[in-house]
Order: C-alpha cells, then structure tokens, then sequence
C-alpha cells in the first residue's frame, strides 16, 4: 500500500506579483488560511498516508517553521530544502533518499477534489499514473491525448485545443528519477515526453472541483470560494450489521465479515464527493470484553482493506462507554451512544459537512434516532447490497 505523499512547494510564483517575494505561493493566506494547511487536511483525511514530505525552495525557511514537528494525527510531515531551483524534477532528485519506493506526488499550489485512492488504485506496477481534471474550458491550459488509459501527447495550450489536462497529481515509481540525468530538470517537459514513447505514462480523467492560484484571478476565486466548495453532504454508517455481518462484539479481524457491497458503498459515497464517516457503539469496551486498542486497530485494518478498492473513511467514531458497564471508568452515560447524536455532531464540528444533505445509515432504531435527533434524514439498512442500497439514496455530483 501507498503511504507516502510529497508535495511540491518550492515555484517561485511570479505571475503572483508582489505576494510571493515575501512568501512562497503554497503558504499564502487563501479562504482564511495558509492554502497548503488546506491541502494537507485533505490528504490527510483519507487515513492512507504515514508521512507528507514537503520539497521546499523559495522561502523555505517559512515551511521549515510553519511545519517544525508537525504532524496532522498519525502523518509526519517532513520538509526537504533545494539548496538552489532545481525544477520538479529536479527536487525529486535531491530529495531521493527521502521518497519511498511509490508514492503520490501533488503541486503545493492546486487543488483538485476527486477520489484519490481511485487513482492510487489504478495506478498498481505503471511508473507514472497521472490524475487529469476533465470538462475544463478555455486556453490556459495544454491537453493531454489519451489511448485509453495511455497518454500519446501533450497538446500546448492554444486556441481550440481539447481533452482532459494534467492535474499536476501523479502516482510516481521511484525508477523515473534514472531517467533524469542533467539538473535543473522539469518532469513535465523533460521526463514525461520520453515516457509517453514507450506507453509508460498512463492517466484517468476525473470530475470535480479544481483550482490553481497561480495567477492573479485564481487566485482570487479560490480566496472567494474555496471554504464553500470544500463543504460536502457526508453518509454517517453504523458499522455492526452495516458495512460488517453483527457477529457480536466483533474486535479481531478474522472475525469481520463484510457486508456484501460495503467496501464498494463506501467508494460510491467517495466518488459522490461525500463524506465518508463510521459511527458505531462499542459498548463492549465498557463490559470488558475488549479494549479501546481494539477497536482503533481492527477499524484501521478495516481502513485498509478499503483502500485495496479505491475507498475510505474519512473518520471513524466510536463510543465505548455504557451505563451498565462493567468497566469503572467506561460505565457512564454518554451523549456520543447512540441513539444520542453526539458522535454525529462532534464530525459536524470538526469536518466541513453540509448537514442539509447528509444522512444516517443504520440497520437499529438506535441509528434512526439518532440522526433523527441531528436533524438527518436516517434509512434503515436490512439486509442485500449495501452499494446497491446506498446509491439509491445518493445525490448525483452536480445535480444538489
């Protein structure tokens, strides 16, 4: 499993004017904040990647502390400094013995909201997979000509060209960099031509919300409406009799058996733009049965095994206590077990969830009332396909 990603924020950024002397371009404040905090969240949010590393050079020293002993939960965040402008390329290169064997590679000055781990996904033994953002309009940017999923060429932008364009996000074996043999070096004009002669180069055209604030006026925009666009209606699953077969008090791994379907809901719910959120009671933390490690380690190896398919959560929450507990500390109410709905509203807390779209899937009445209680419609799951059940209730991207 991929579990690196490295972000390029080392671009001058000069089309920028007068922002950039003082700041690199990723670190400028956009929607409130440092546009690369915004970035990182959402890589972050996939729960797939153990480190971040940066490949800082303009003003690197503003991402070195901004980004000292950082971390976003379990993710390291590292920072690699050019000691000069090597191009991307180029900080590739000089950051060789900081990358991993695979690892997705993103520029620090765009955004593009699709599924990631559908590309990652694709992406199994090619050397470079790159993710494209289809549908876009005007001439700013060049084209890229497909075969299937094998990119041809690359059409300069110009009057009347067409096709996806590159996103600037790719999944990257580490074996390219043999073939960058003079520094500075572009990936883009100096590494992926010479790809392309040998079908090495391959790509998948995605939908979904995309900006890059390297010139003024997208800049702009995104300052506007990036918060906005960021807010997605979430699916909250009960997990026992819901995404898993309610074996009672499952914790051990080769207990859980899947629903049929369930992996692939939760990949429809990501392809959607939704998010993507588990809330479960454990109650048997509480009556000693098992512990709270337990629950944390099955629901990563559920993580996973998700992500084998393209899918993810974007947070599991689960509550371990119950009044007749048997455990001390555990053996309380809690307005987190449902049917309360507290664990619904602490995810509205802490993600950018628009709760006018949102839903509640659960197979108890517990569940129902819970979502009730948030103000969530809530379906009663009983039984058959889940993906089949969960894309019946989905609103399709554009049509909200």
């Amino acid at each position: 499993m991929l579990r690196q990603a490295v972000v390029l924020v080392g671009g001058l950024g000069t089309r920028l004017g007068e922002r950039t002397k003082t700041v690199p371009k990723p670190m400028l404040d956009v929607g409130g904040r440092p546009f690369l905090d915004t970035l990182l969240d959402e890589l972050v949010r996939y729960g797939v990647f153990d480190e971040i590393l940066l490949l800082a050079g303009h003003k690197a020293e503003i991402v070195e502390r901004h980004y000292a002993a950082a971390a976003r939960g379990s993710t390291r965040i590292i920072v690699s400094r050019e000691p000069e402008p090597l191009g991307t390329g180029g900080a590739l290169v000089h950051a060789r013995d900081l990358l991993h064997d695979r690892f997705l590679l993103l520029n620090g000055d765009s955004l593009f909201d699709f599924n990631l781990l559908d590309l990652i996904m694709r992406a199994q033994g090619g050397r470079v997979h790159m993710a494209l953002r289809d549908g876009v309009v005007g001439d700013r940017y060049g084209r890229v000509v497909l075969d299937g999923d094998v990119v041809r060429d690359f059409i300069a932008p110009g009057v009347g060209a067409t096709g996806p364009v590159n996103a600037g996000i790719y999944v990257i074996d580490k074996s390219v960099l043999a073939d960058i043999t003079m520094l500075p070096a572009s990936l883009e004009q100096d590494v992926f031509p010479g790809l392309t002669k040998f079908s090495a180069l391959r790509g998948t055209a995605y939908r979904g919300y995309f900006i890059d604030i390297g010139i003024p006026d997208d800049f702009a925009r995104a300052d506007r409406e990036l918060r906005d666009k960021l807010r997605r209606p979430a699916v909250f699953f009960d997990r026992d009799g819901v995404l898993n077969h309610d074996s009672g008090y499952t914790f051990e791994t080769h207990r859980l058996e899947w629903i049929e379907g369930a992996r692939e809901a939760v990949k429809a719910v990501n392809d959607a733009g939704y998010f993507a959120f588990v809330i479960t009671n454990q109650s048997g933390v509480a009556r000693g049965y098992y512990e709270e490690h337990h629950v944390v380690a099955l629901h990563r190896w559920m993580a996973d095994q998700m992500a084998l398919i393209g899918a993810h959560v974007d947070a599991f929450e689960y509550c371990p206590d119950h009044p007749e507990g048997t455990v001390a500390r555990y053996c309380r109410p809690s307005d987190r077990r449902k049917p309360a709905p507290g664990m619904i509203i602490d995810l509205a807390q802490r993600f950018p969830v628009d709760m006018t779209r949102s839903l509640v899937i659960g197979d108890k009445p517990s569940d129902i009332e819970a979502a009730r209680a948030a103000g969530l419609a809530g379906h009663l799951f009983e039984g058959g396909n889940l993906e089949t059940f969960v894309r019946q209730r989905l609103i399709p991207a554009g049509q909200a």
